[in-house]
């Protein structure tokens, strides 16, 4: 699953630099994280600028995923959609001025 959400990232954010920063894998450009990803014991979770995740607000519900005010958590049983992905990043990457 995290394979797809990072595959999408590096199609959504081409000129991103793959890294990994805070013990987590993402992309960045010009040294500025974009977004970032995460799989845990239950979970998984893609971490983006809050104002993507605010403008997004209603499909994230609508998907049934759970939002924070930096990430949104899915699984395999609840998985986060491509275009939902692509969505987030570019809002990110809008909102870190690129």
């Amino acid at each position: 699953m995290l394979v797809q959400v990072r595959d999408q990232l590096a199609r959504t954010l081409p000129d991103a630099e793959a890294v990994i920063k805070y013990d987590m894998p993402g992309f960045q450009i010009d040294g500025m994280i974009i977004a970032g990803y995460a799989a845990f014991s239950k979970q998984c979770g893609l971490y983006v600028d809050p104002a993507a995740i605010a403008a997004h607000a209603d499909e994230i519900a609508a998907s049934k995923l759970k939002a924070s005010k930096t990430g949104i958590t899915f699984s395999a049983s609840r998985p986060i959609t491509g275009d939902l992905v692509e969505k987030l990043a570019i809002g990110s990457r809008r909102q870190k001025g690129f």
